[in-house]
């Protein structure tokens, strides 16, 4: 728990509720604008999602485990000093598995090699017509634009499985609109995902604005993605006007002639000029519903299916498969409980101890919210029992970590782009108030660390 700065007024210019990706970002945005700031967690710890796990040896995330390098992410470590900290993925992290007809299969690291690949061999002919489809109309679901554009054999081996491991989702429920924007982007700019894709990759190479070293990295930390969730917060407490306060769930608010009453059950107050809520939507809307029914009810309708990772650690000699990869994706199909696995212990060092390695596991989802559910000895049977073959893997692991994650990724389902829109205008209604979070433009880590910085940017030239 971070303690409060004694430089903090009595008088909060902005409080912020939720310390994950989004609130933190949120919050030290409007430190750097030199604005009164109190960053509020119901947690012990800050981060939200992002938390790592150290258990001797053994090193897990309990949510995301890497990050994606892209220009902004970049530029935000940098000025943290991370960028010195930061530990790229190893050669194995460009590779993939996918599961098909019960075997691990690898895509290709060329394309020039596709026409081999039991992957996308028969999807090739299929792909040639491509260019040549019209563009869509009107919003549709992940899976209909994928068939529609690329064929069924890409939605049922590649996307299906992106998705069901990405976003633990159902590609007949996703739009493609709202959970894949860049994709739609291409084809109704360029009529073409194919055309637009290459097109777009020659305009970034001329636009990149940072080293070329981190180009396509991943990226973690030795110490964890938590490291990134510390600095953050280090920076909004140590700030002149800036206080963070972990433990602290407010119960209540209540709107004032001043601005915001936000109160938690053991009576603590907080009187705010404004409210950020960078909370997930459901907790969002448990605390908008006595003073607006309706956004409170557009909030809840935002889907949060449960997913539980399990993570397993073996002696290597345990596991035949050489893990040579990032890890393996399983499509629905193969009919086998587990999402994927990430072949943790290849992509950085120190996930394991010496002669063992990592797997970390998935299983529930939006197609299957029981499988979260099944007790520790049924999850860790039910990854042995789908990936045991794939893997070789031979005997109980010795060492194991369950992380449940009741309300786990939202889902940018069918009508998600108009319920943000009916947010935005309902939140208009009450001055003062900003609803972030990874319910609305990206669920990725990077994309909240952007957006919460945006959404308080606007604010840079106001006096407190």
């Amino acid at each position: 728990m971070l303690d409060a700065n004694p430089g903090v007024e009595p008088g909060i210019g902005t409080l912020v509720v939720g310390a994950g990706a989004t609130g933190l970002s949120a919050a030290r945005e409007l430190c750097r604008q030199g604005k009164n700031v109190v960053l509020v967690e119901a947690g012990e710890n800050v981060g939200g999602n992002i938390a790592t796990r150290d258990d001797g040896d053994w090193q897990v995330e309990l949510g995301p485990n890497t990050l994606m390098a892209k220009p902004p992410l970049y530029r935000l470590l940098h000025e943290l000093g991370l960028d010195q900290e930061a530990i790229f993925a190893g050669e194995a992290g460009r590779k993939r598995f996918i599961v098909k007809n019960g075997r691990v299969q690898a895509l290709p690291l060329n394309w020039s090699r596709a026409p081999f690949n039991p992957l996308l061999a028969k999807a090739l002919p299929r792909l040639a017509l491509e260019p040549w489809i019209s563009p869509g109309k009107g919003e549709e679901s992940i899976a209909s634009f994928v068939e529609r554009r690329l064929g069924r054999h890409v939605l049922e081996y590649l996307v299906d499985p992106f998705v069901s491991g990405i976003h633990a989702g159902d590609p007949q429920q996703l739009s493609a609109q709202a959970a894949f924007p860049g994709m739609t982007a291409l084809e109704q700019r360029f009529g073409s995902l194919l055309r637009g894709a290459w097109k777009s990759r020659q305009g970034n190479a001329r636009s990149e604005t940072m080293p070329a070293t981190w180009k396509g990295k991943l990226i973690s930390f030795h110490g964890g993605l938590q490291r990134l969730a510390q600095c953050l917060a280090e920076e909004v407490a140590t700030a002149r006007h800036g206080q963070v306060l972990c433990s602290t769930r407010i119960h209540t608010l209540r709107k004032t002639d001043k601005g915001w009453l936000a109160e938690t059950r053991d009576e603590q107050c907080f009187h705010a000029a404004r409210l950020v809520l960078a909370t997930p939507a459901h907790v969002s809307a448990d605390l908008l519903q006595p003073m607006d029914t309706r956004l409170a009810s557009l909030l809840r309708d935002i889907v949060y299916p449960p997913v539980t990772a399990v993570s397993l650690g073996f002696a290597a000699s345990q596991v035949s498969h050489p893990l040579d990869g990032f890890g393996v994706l399983v499509p629905r199909r193969e009919k086998r409980r587990t999402l994927g696995v990430l072949f943790v212990s290849s992509l950085f060092p120190g996930r394991a101890p010496a002669g063992h390695v990592l797997l970390h596991a998935f299983i529930g989802g939006r197609r299957d919210p029981e499988g979260a559910r099944l007790t520790a000895d049924q999850l860790v049977a039910q990854v042995c029992h789908d990936m045991g073959d794939l893997l070789g893997i031979e005997g109980e692991p010795v060492w194991h970590s369950i992380q449940r994650w009741p309300n786990a990724i939202p889902q940018y389902e069918l009508g998600h782009l108009a319920r943000i829109h009916e947010i935005e205008q309902a939140v208009t209604l009450h001055s003062g108030l900003y609803v972030i979070g990874n319910w609305r433009d990206g669920i990725a880590v990077g994309d909240c660390l952007e957006n919460g910085r945006q959404a308080m940017g606007q604010f840079s030239s106001e006096a407190e």
